[in-house]
């Protein structure tokens, strides 16, 4: 087979370059969401043919075997349950950090020791971004899918910091003297090592409940090293897609950091959400109010306006059809339904958006943060399904508190409040919430799919409006 004549590869990593641009601009918004998601396709797709007609492949052999290999891996990825999407995405993230670095490997050592200073740099920063995103999503995706052996709280230790800055900066080290003489080939494989047991170091002290902004940022890593790559393999579409990846992840860390109002140094060093002994003590002595699911289908079905508060709890319980199903049943009484959707809500960025949008919830009735919460005063019942740290009005009122000054939800200003929680064990954020104490909450007690399932049996079989 002739390969095409190089001008018409580069008219189609123009266009596949067009199309990641236009895929990100219309992912920013729910209505053209899914068009941004074709056209990111599409780019891919036209990246891959592009780069398949390159005139340095001499053999397709290895390339098939590659692409049958991905492909059985990847199908299985992209059929998982959508209350698995932040794992796998950290997982996605794992397999472009490894390529990564296993090209900048075979690059390092195809090419030492005539290897130009300035592809000396990019390749270093290639390896040591790309080494370390892999561990650090693979711990990640550990945290989030609650392996075993791989805590969920933050695990810290006396001067962890430190002796984490002190391994990054050995490793620069080793990277300036390659630079400056890439016939030091030993230095390469600690550089490497140092890495990858960085990125399990950097996600040790996180929680759980900084996962959303820990996997943004670690998307903008995997882009940063993709681009970098790109300088190595004198590839604009590389460039050109890591860039975007890198620059559009660390635009989604800051707005999730803010959201949290929080500082990458505290999301990274701050061993948030280890849990609050004495809160839990004080949590023993209080008491709380609790409904049965009958009870709670006169209040919603009594109610003019409800906002339904989405958590992690929903999704996993897989509770987001029955939701649609309660909207549905409310709706039907003339009671005006929305859904107050919080930043940093579950466990990925738009992770509660993502599992609305999948049980068809209408767009028009997703509501943010601030557009929400000015409404809160006057709604009748705000219902909170497995939300906890976003619902907490002491980041309004406690400034003992690790999560004072986090933008929250205003739930408690509504007229009635009611919960559906498993327990009262504390979030992510490891604190107790006083809302679940106040006279006008109630708490509903059991499995979110389970007990929103109970309330929607029970408007149907005639609680009266």
């Amino acid at each position: 087979m002739t390969p095409p004549p190089n001008s018409l590869i580069e008219i189609i990593y123009l266009v596949a370059t067009a199309l990641f641009i236009l895929a990100l601009m219309w992912l920013s918004a729910p209505t053209t969401a899914r068009r941004g998601v074709l056209a990111g396709e599409i780019g891919m797709l036209l990246a891959i043919g592009g780069t398949l007609f390159e005139r340095g492949i001499v053999s397709y052999q290895w390339v098939g075997l590659a692409l049958a290999v991905g492909a059985l891996i990847g199908i299985p990825l992209g059929l998982v349950q959508m209350t698995a999407a932040p794992q796998r995405t950290a997982l996605s993230q794992t397999a472009g950090a490894c390529c990564v670095t296993l090209v900048g490997t075979a690059e390092f050592y195809l090419r030492t020791p005539n290897v130009p200073k300035f592809t000396m740099s990019v390749l270093a920063v290639e390896v040591i971004l790309g080494a370390l995103t892999f561990t650090a999503s693979l711990m990640a995706a550990g945290k989030l899918q609650e392996v075993k052996f791989i805590p969920q709280r933050p695990v810290t230790y006396k001067g962890q910091n430190v002796v984490n800055l002190l391994m990054l900066a050995v490793a620069i080290g080793l990277a300036v003297g390659l630079v400056l003489n890439p016939a030091h080939t030993g230095y390469f494989p600690p550089i490497v090592g140092i890495a990858l047991f960085f990125g399990v170091m950097l996600i040790l002290p996180i929680g759980s409940a900084d996962m959303p902004t820990v996997i943004s940022l670690l998307n903008s890593y995997a882009g940063l090293s993709a681009a970098a790559m790109g300088f190595v393999l004198n590839s604009k579409l590389l460039i050109v897609a890591g860039s975007l990846d890198g620059a559009s992840g660390f635009i989604l860390s800051v707005i999730m950091s803010k959201a949290m109002n929080r500082s990458f140094t505290n999301v990274l060093f701050g061993a948030f959400g280890q849990v609050q002994t004495a809160a839990k003590e004080a949590e023993e002595a209080k008491s709380v109010r609790s409904a049965t699911a009958e009870e709670a289908a006169a209040i919603l079905s009594a109610a003019n306006k409800v906002v339904i508060v989405p958590g992690y709890g929903m999704a996993v319980a897989q509770a987001q059809h029955k939701v649609r199903e309660l909207y549905d049943a409310l709706s039907k009484r003339g009671v005006d339904v929305r859904f107050g959707v919080h930043p940093v809500a579950g466990r990925m960025p738009g992770h509660m958006n993502v599992l609305l949008a999948e049980a068809d919830i209408p767009y028009d009735r997703l509501m943010e943060m601030d557009d929400i919460n000015s409404d809160l005063p006057q709604t009748d019942v705000a219902l909170i399904i497995g939300a906890n740290d976003v619902t907490n009005p002491a980041a309004r009122t406690d400034t003992t508190s690790p999560i004072y000054g986090m933008p929250i939800l205003d739930v408690d200003k509504a007229r009635t409040v009611m919960v559906i929680k498993r327990s009262m064990n504390p979030g992510f954020a490891g604190i107790d919430n006083p809302l679940y104490y106040l006279d006008k909450t109630l708490m509903l007690f059991g499995d979110a799919k389970g007990f929103v399932s109970d309330i929607v049996r029970e408007l149907h079989g005639g609680a009266g409006h």
